[in-house]
């Protein structure tokens, strides 16, 4: 039977010559892989520079419970990226970015919040004509949110530490090594709750950006199954440099 859906691709894989499997993140099911013949082909109506990470699609497709690899019958870029393929920097923070939600989100079913968050926010750096180079991190912050594991925030104002592993301020030094001191706290905290139109007002050096960046990996591997290494980032931090 076929259905129409909202896509964001994740990650694209060589499965033959001219053949790839593509697990895109759909709005109708989750997260799904789905074979695609013939995008090298001259005249493939389905072509590799639709399928690159975090391009937003529309497309219909076959879907059959209990099935592993779906079918795709029709895929389309929407919207058209006007930016993020041209821009270097954010070309880069999309690749990052990708990289972390590749392995952090596990939606086999719908998640409609999760979606709408995702999409929007990378329709928001398309569309935004200034570039924002604290926006990963606002992102992923914002992003902990729907993966269950926000920061509490209820008590920045009487306590001097940010706990990452319990995800809450702390009046005294944790016993661990995973914590914020009170200055870079809020800066975390505000990156969380500030809107992306407003994230430009947070001044960072590019030292405290790749600290905070760093606490956030931290963060996301303590609250994440499996969270693995993250190897984009270090491209990342030597462009926005």
């Amino acid at each position: 039977m076929l259905h129409k859906t909202r896509g964001i691709v994740l990650k694209t894989t060589l499965y033959s010559e001219s053949s790839v499997v593509v697990q895109i993140f759909t709005e109708k099911f989750g997260i799904q892989s789905y074979m695609i013949n013939g995008v090298k082909k001259p005249k493939a109506k389905i072509r590799m520079n639709m399928l690159q990470p975090l391009h937003l699609v529309d497309m219909v497709v076959y879907h059959k419970t209990n099935t592993s690899i779906q079918r795709v019958s029709e895929l389309r870029p929407s919207p058209i990226f006007s930016s993020i393929p041209y821009d270097i920097i954010k070309s880069t923070m999309v690749i990052f970015l990708n990289e972390v939600l590749y392995k952090s989100i596990r939606q086999q079913t719908t998640d409609d919040n999760l979606f709408q968050f995702i999409f929007n926010a990378v329709c928001w750096l398309d569309e935004n004509k200034e570039m924002n180079v604290n926006f990963h991190l606002s992102f992923l912050l914002k992003l902990s949110r729907f993966l269950g594991f926000a920061p509490n925030t209820e008590t920045k104002s009487d306590y001097s530490y940010f706990d990452l592993q319990e995800g809450e301020f702390r009046s005294r030094t944790p016993v661990h090594p995973h914590f914020l001191e009170k200055n870079e706290a809020l800066l975390f905290i505000s990156l969380f709750t500030m809107p992306f139109e407003k994230i430009n007002e947070i001044k960072l050096e590019n030292k405290v950006r790749r600290n905070i960046l760093d606490k956030i990996l931290i963060y996301y591997t303590l609250h994440t199954a499996s969270f693995g290494d993250i190897r984009s980032h270090q491209v990342l931090e030597d462009v926005l440099s």
